[in-house]
């Protein structure tokens, strides 16, 4: 989820460069351009932590941040253990 904090313009132009950024991992794939794809998957980066998906939290909760945990593996494993077999 980006920062709802994002002006709707800006947003819309971090979404552009994050886009044009993914096109760009995808055309040095097919070229196997290995530098080219370095330099895109940068990019992508860069415009996730300015959407506010990676890099330091937007928010301020108090709630640990969870996103990066598998629920089999952390504080939901019980409730995850519970699931029957096959949703996942």
């Amino acid at each position: 989820m980006s920062n709802p904090a994002l002006k709707p313009d800006e947003r819309q132009r971090l979404v552009k460069e994050l886009m044009d950024a993914r096109r760009a991992v995808g055309a040095a794939r097919r070229t196997a351009d290995h530098v080219a794809e370095t330099i895109a998957h940068e990019s992508v980066h860069q415009a996730k932590v300015a959407l506010g998906e990676r890099g330091p939290v937007w928010w301020d909760d108090g709630t640990p941040d969870l996103n990066r945990h598998l629920a089999r593996t952390g504080p939901y494993a019980q409730w995850y253990a519970s699931l029957p077999e096959g949703i996942d």
